[in-house]
């Protein structure tokens, strides 16, 4: 007979609860969400290595690797989002469909399929604080987005950013800086 422990019997209720029910529940915008946004905060508490205070998961997130996921205070991941492991910061911003890979597929060997062979180690994705994630980016395995960053929508990250940078397209690519643009500002 197999044993489960209490911590994994608490967790693995959570985890239905969070995959059944919170993750379907109404955007938290919405007149008749009716707490929702807390709903999926609660369960996100339970289920995530660390969460913060003031957090939004929006509907149909996906979360792979939850227990090697930290999300900070008053930040917040946008609808239909996959997110494998990652370290995200204070006040970040996630639009919709972030796709954010931690984990690569083995594919050095020639006498089995690719379909057969192992993962590469889980490599996590850490957004610093105060970033702005646009709709539909893809931020590959291992990267870090420096504090204060913005990226475009539809930006694809195969390179770390640096802080206060703003990249855009595919490969993603510096575009600007905030910094640049607030001496620009202040001298007008």
């Amino acid at each position: 007979m197999i044993s489960l422990s209490y911590h994994t019997a608490k967790r693995t209720l959570f985890w239905l609860f969070y995959n059944l029910i919170a993750k379907h529940l109404p955007r938290s915008t919405v007149p008749y969400s009716l707490g929702a946004k807390r709903v999926r905060a609660f369960a996100c508490r339970h289920l995530l290595r660390s969460c913060g205070k003031n957090i939004n998961v929006e509907p149909k997130v996906t979360f792979i690797f939850m227990s090697q996921t930290q999300l900070g205070d008053n930040s917040g991941i946008g609808i239909r989002s996959h997110v494998e492991s990652a370290v995200i910061g204070r006040d970040v911003m996630i639009g919709p469909e972030l796709m954010l890979l931690s984990g690569t597929k083995g594919f050095d060997r020639f006498d089995i399929p690719m379909a057969q062979q192992v993962s590469y180690e889980n490599r996590p994705v850490i957004i610093e604080d105060d970033v702005w994630i646009g709709a539909r980016v893809i931020i590959l395995p291992g990267r870090r987005i420096g504090k204060g960053a913005i990226i475009g929508a539809g930006a694809v990250v195969t390179k770390d950013i640096e802080p206060f940078s703003i990249v855009g397209g595919n490969p993603a690519q510096v575009i600007g800086s905030r910094k640049s643009r607030a001496k620009e500002e202040s001298s007008i």
